[in-house]
């Protein structure tokens, strides 16, 4: 195959932390797909109206912007990656605006002093985002990503030799695939294994459904119309895959963990989001704050214990 490789600066503005971001992609990484190094360096494969190829993502030394290194075949394709690119990555938002907005919240301005360039981490592909949402439901970050492997491994396409790099080497199955799969096999529930499956039936129907939008209650209302996408998925798969900034899972544990009062009673799901009602139109930006604050006090405990 005919390939060619492409590097950029990608502008942003504004802080960027890009530690919280490659930690992010890097927990959440599906071994064959995609890695993050111990430069910080992120390296996928990536695949694009029936090609592939990959793209690699660091920080630009001395800029303000990402150094982006895209292997692909087609140039007319460009611009629909460097799009996507941004997306993963959060690079056009006004980070300082929504820094403004939230830390009036008493709760969260110390949160984005101590994190000013926290953003929203995206995904290449609403779809792959999708079917790794229904994979992580109600298990760990870990074992999410290993599910994940192993359904790649199982189903996926390998790289071709040439554009195999540092532990890239598969593609994500299409949607076509795997809607026809044998999830179950992987081990998983039945009725997740029919969701994942409805995920990739939905997706090769009709792939707008996991594109960006600009109406976050219609999005979230279809999405719940899938198998398996109750209000968490949506507004996860909304926040991350549709580029919502005001998608906001008010059921998520880590979330009512890290607003508990002084004694640790959590708030309801209802409690939570009547609280982050302030924070709009910025309600997914003062979601990551509250993980990442989350995670902080989560690793404190644990050198406690």
């Amino acid at each position: 195959m005919t390939t060619a490789e492409h590097t950029l600066e990608l502008a942003y503005a504004g802080p960027y932390d890009w530690q919280a971001m490659s930690e992010w992609l890097g927990a959440r990484a599906i071994d064959g797909i995609e890695s993050v190094h111990r430069d910080g360096r992120y390296v996928r494969s990536i695949s694009l109206g029936g090609e592939i190829g990959t793209i690699e993502v660091a920080p630009s030394a001395g800029t303000s912007a990402l150094r982006v290194t895209i292997v692909f075949g087609n140039a007319g394709a460009l611009p629909a990656i460097v799009e996507r690119i941004r997306r993963i990555f959060d690079l056009d938002a006004d980070i300082e605006t929504i820094a403004e907005h939230l830390s009036a919240d008493a709760r969260l301005a110390p949160l984005l002093a101590r994190r000013p360039g926290l953003r929203v981490p995206g995904a290449w592909d609403g779809y792959e985002l999708a079917v790794r949402a229904i994979l992580g439901q109600q298990i760990s970050v870990n074992a999410a990503s290993s599910l994940a492997g192993r359904l790649v491994r199982r189903f996926g396409s390998p790289l071709p030799a040439e554009l195999r790099a540092e532990g890239v080497e598969l593609v994500f199955p299409d949607p076509e695939h795997l809607a026809e799969a044998d999830v179950v096999s992987l081990g998983m529930p039945r009725a997740r294994a029919e969701a994942v499956r409805t995920i990739a039936r939905a997706a090769a129907e009709d792939p707008s459904i996991f594109m960006p939008s600009f109406d976050l209650a219609g999005s979230c209302a279809r999405l719940r119309r899938l198998r398996g996408v109750g209000e968490w998925t949506a507004q996860y798969i909304a926040m991350r895959a549709l580029r919502e900034p005001d998608a906001f899972p008010a059921s998520d544990i880590g979330l009512m963990r890290a607003i508990a009062d002084d004694g640790g009673l959590r708030p309801s799901a209802r409690e939570l989001a009547a609280t982050a009602e302030p924070w709009r139109p910025w309600r997914a930006y003062a979601a990551l704050h509250l993980w990442a604050d989350d995670a902080e006090r989560e690793r404190a405990r644990r050198k406690i214990a």
